[in-house]
């Protein structure tokens, strides 16, 4: 079309990396303050939001790996239209809610659109990318949205004060309307034959190998501990996010103030991915991978058990730099092994769903049949996660042996 301007590939990644963010700040707004609009709206304790995070977790796993082969097929600007309309329409419908089931409704509504968002938002921005380039593009990934997802944390618990508890859906509703005029506005500066490309969502080159396998064992071992480790992952962050509530109250903090200090967490994480993009030293070492996990089970329980407000700030940033890991881990080898793009993007993201299920699952399971020991929970999950560290070990043990 005359005198319209056509976008180069680095300009439009860089758009693409604005849309993420976005996504981070509004996602991790309303996912994780709902937890505190259920607690002050309909008085949920910590069992009642640990359900809610577990019903989340199971929409986003069986969603997000079918949103990924959908985005493989239909194409990113398709599937990220589907997915901000859908979300859209939930928060919408959840701003005039009344009863706690109808803003579990909206929930798993909105969780059924994310899944469109995120496996394709990762790879439109792995797409075509040489090795080299592809452990830039992660790196800058990670850092959008462990960057904006700190700071909606952070900045929660303030907004939802200052604006009311209604804006947990208003203010995602903005951003999620701000992200579909970009996104039309980018579909427009896209060439046609980078369009056209997209359609399939993956990269132009042949799949990438490692240089280097310092242990000797396949990338796709890795590949599949990685893929392990990181729902495990999420089985102690949304363990942890569905009780900050109770946290937050336990240790007598306002809403605004749990916000700020449970955020350092996220802080630590972001910090992370700084370091393990700068240095790419912990790739396809097992030793990293194992470490991070040792580390994640004794900062959970330590977060989780301890009465002292400085052991909880360590043990947050133990835990920020141990689940950095694992989810860099898993996001860089799902982009580094194969070429479907979307297609591992979305095992990727609904691997994170089991976590975010079977996690609080177990919690709120715990605290129900023990409910006169108000840690069972947090001892139940830590047993879950040293199984998990056992499947990885095992894993890395049988593929030694084969080789």
């Amino acid at each position: 079309m005359a005198g319209q301007h056509i976008m180069t590939q680095p300009q439009l990644k860089a758009g693409y990396f604005i849309l993420e963010g976005l996504n981070s700040l509004s996602t991790t707004f309303f996912q994780y303050y709902l937890f505190f609009y259920l607690q002050q709206q309909f008085g949920f304790g910590d069992a009642d939001n640990l359900w809610v995070s577990a019903l989340n977790g199971l929409v986003y796993m069986a969603g997000a790996a079918l949103a990924g082969r959908f985005a493989q097929r239909a194409g990113p600007y398709t599937a990220l239209r589907i997915g901000f309309g859908v979300m859209i329409s939930a928060l919408l419908a959840g701003a005039f809610q009344a009863t706690a089931f109808g803003v579990k409704t909206v929930l798993v509504v909105w969780s059924a659109g994310m899944c469109f968002t995120w496996p394709t938002l990762e790879s439109m921005t792995s797409q075509g990318e040489s090795r080299q380039g592809l452990q830039r593009m992660v790196g800058i990934y990670n850092l959008v949205w462990a960057g904006c997802s700190a700071l909606a944390f952070f900045l929660g618990g303030t907004l939802l004060h200052q604006f009311g508890m209604r804006s947990l859906f208003w203010i995602p509703i903005g951003i999620h309307f701000l992200q579909i005029v970009m996104l039309e506005w980018l579909h427009r500066q896209t060439p046609p034959a980078s369009a056209a490309a997209g359609q399939r969502v993956e990269s132009a080159l042949s799949p990438s190998q490692p240089a280097h396998v310092p242990s000797g064992l396949a990338p796709g071992v890795f590949l599949k501990m990685a893929w392990i480790a990181n729902p495990f992952c999420y089985v102690a962050i949304n363990t942890v996010v569905a009780v900050i509530p109770g946290l937050t109250k336990h240790l007598n903090l306002t809403m605004q103030e749990g916000g700020i200090f449970c955020s350092i967490w996220f802080f630590a994480r972001l910090v992370s991915f700084v370091a393990l993009w700068l240095w790419s030293g912990w790739h396809y070492r097992f030793s990293w991978l194992a470490g991070a996990f040792a580390a994640l089970i004794a900062s959970f329980l330590a977060i989780l058990l301890s009465t002292n407000i400085g052991l909880a700030i360590l043990a947050q940033i133990v835990f920020g730099f141990a689940t950095g890991l694992c989810y860099y881990s898993s996001l860089f080898y799902s982009m580094d092994v194969g070429g479907a793009k979307s297609e591992h993007g979305g095992l990727h993201e609904s691997a994170i769903g089991a976590g975010v299920c079977a996690g609080p699952a177990l919690g709120a399971s715990a605290l129900y049949l023990w409910p006169r020991y108000p840690n069972a929970g947090a001892w139940a999950v830590a047993v879950l996660l040293l199984i998990g560290g056992g499947v990885i070990v095992t894993l890395r043990a049988q593929a030694k042996k084969a080789s």
